[in-house]
């Protein structure tokens, strides 16, 4: 996951013909499955958001054609770690550092 926005929006441009400018957030997990980079551009600047889970990996729907639409409450469980086909919470760090 070593892509930063400009080659992430590339990506979408490129690979799954959609537009990284048009408001919708795209997600895109890392090979061990712990780190999800989200990217979205809100109409002002673009944005790039990175979740790296401490224990679990995210559950990642199977791709049909290389991209997948989920619903809002998936994409919600998904980026809290939780398995959105047998919804259960994580584990949770206690301890910080």
């Amino acid at each position: 996951m070593r892509k930063g926005w400009a080659s992430l929006a590339l990506l979408v441009q490129e690979r799954f013909a959609q537009d990284p400018h048009s408001g919708h957030l795209f997600i895109f997990r890392g090979r061990r499955g712990d780190l999800v980079k989200i990217i979205w551009y809100d109409g002002q600047g673009s944005c790039l958001f990175m979740k790296r889970l401490e224990r679990g990996r995210f559950i990642w729907p199977t791709p049909a054609d290389g991209a997948v639409s989920i619903s809002v409450g998936q994409m919600g469980y998904l980026l809290e770690g939780i398995d959105w086909r047998n919804p259960q919470k994580t584990w949770r760090p206690e301890v910080a550092g």
